[in-house]
């Protein structure tokens, strides 16, 4: 029986310094190009994409959850203000999956914590909790690499926690409880090999996304459209790429405590506008000069806003500058970690003119 490190970022990861991107020295498989020299301080197109392969969908309680699989990957993890790489390991077998969502409205739920553990013949071949992350074809997800005893029948269980975000509306009274699915998975190292991986050709290094993957099975990860918030919308602005949306309400959502307006922020990547989860993010709100709100913005998951930062406010204002105090704490694959605060370093304030 082989038990993998829980958590293992500090192991496996290489510590990257965040003056600069190029000269990197990496552990890489066979074939994965290197990690692209000379890359903007943004969001790019990566080095190459690979696909993925469904191991399956079902659905506990509150939650409906898909399982997929993919080579190992490269990817950056993210600790307060540090991000470190981590790189491909010699025993790693696959690069594991799982996106976690509301069966109802098919939003997808960030923050719930999620560990996987891999049963062979009722024998323990590795376990471990994995990641909340960012890519560019999937959006918001949960992964990490694995190692597996060569080709077979294995049973995946993943456990899914409570959401610890706030909840509002009609999700004020869900996702509390854990719940836990297992999958059959049959794996061949043959099969594994057949799915998609494409060069990245001349547009490597340059601004911009991939598109997203389009999956039946699967909700897509991004937030709501402009036109979709509720309220009053009251501007955009562009921190290190990612999109900061404000928007009004006259009222809270129910279970904010609390009366008044309800300022909302909602936080999505530049191109394919994916949410972006598990900021520390403050705002101030000025009135002809004059401070009229100063403080946190709670990380809040409700049915029409989405995932969004929000707070009761005493009076709407005519200048609202967003701080971001946190770096958004997810691990991102290529093309995502220059951004966000990540190698970059900082997302400076933004200031949305709101009348």
């Amino acid at each position: 029986m082989k038990r993998r490190t829980l958590l293992r970022a500090g192991g496996a990861g290489l510590a990257l310094s965040l003056s600069g991107c190029a000269g990197l020295v990496e552990t890489r498989a066979a074939g994965i190009p290197p990690v692209p020299e000379n890359r903007p301080d943004g969001i790019y197109y990566p080095s190459h994409v690979e696909g993925m392969a469904p191991i399956g969908t079902a659905t506990r309680g509150d939650y409906a959850v898909g399982l997929f699989y993919s080579y190992p990957h490269r990817f950056w993890t993210v600790t307060g203000d540090d991000t470190s790489l981590t790189s491909i390991e010699r025993d790693d077998s696959v690069h594991l999956m799982a996106s976690v969502w509301d069966p109802e409205t098919g939003i997808v739920l960030p923050e719930t914590g999620l560990s996987l553990e891999i049963v062979r013949d009722g024998s323990l071949v590795s376990q471990e909790t994995i990641y909340p992350m960012l890519s560019q074809p999937m959006g918001f997800h949960y992964g990490a690499n694995f190692g597996l005893d060569g080709d077979g029948t294995y049973t995946v269980r993943v456990n899914v926690g409570a959401v610890s975000t706030r909840r509002t509306g009609a999700f004020a009274d869900r996702f509390a409880d854990p719940a836990t699915i297992d999958f059959p998975f049959e794996y061949s190292a043959s099969t594994k090999n057949e799915i998609s991986f494409e060069q990245g050709g001349d547009r490597v290094a340059t601004p911009g996304a991939v598109e997203p993957m389009s999956m039946d099975m699967l909700p897509d990860a991004t937030a709501p459209s402009e036109a979709e918030l509720p309220g009053r919308v009251l501007g955009s602005s562009l921190s290190n790429d990612a999109r900061l949306v404000a928007t009004a309400l006259d009222n809270p959502p129910e279970g904010v405590d609390g009366e008044g307006p309800y300022l909302a922020v909602s936080a999505r990547t530049r191109y394919n506008e994916m949410v972006i989860p598990a900021m520390g993010l403050s705002g101030t709100l000025t009135r002809d000069g004059d401070t009229v709100f100063e403080g946190e913005l709670t990380r809040t998951l409700d049915p029409a806003l989405g995932y969004h930062y929000g707070s009761t406010v005493d009076q709407t204002g005519d200048s609202l500058t967003l701080s971001v105090d946190v770096q958004p704490q997810v691990a991102r694959h290529e093309g995502y970690e220059t951004a966000f605060g990540g190698l970059q370093g900082g997302m400076p304030d933004v200031t949305v003119r709101t009348e």
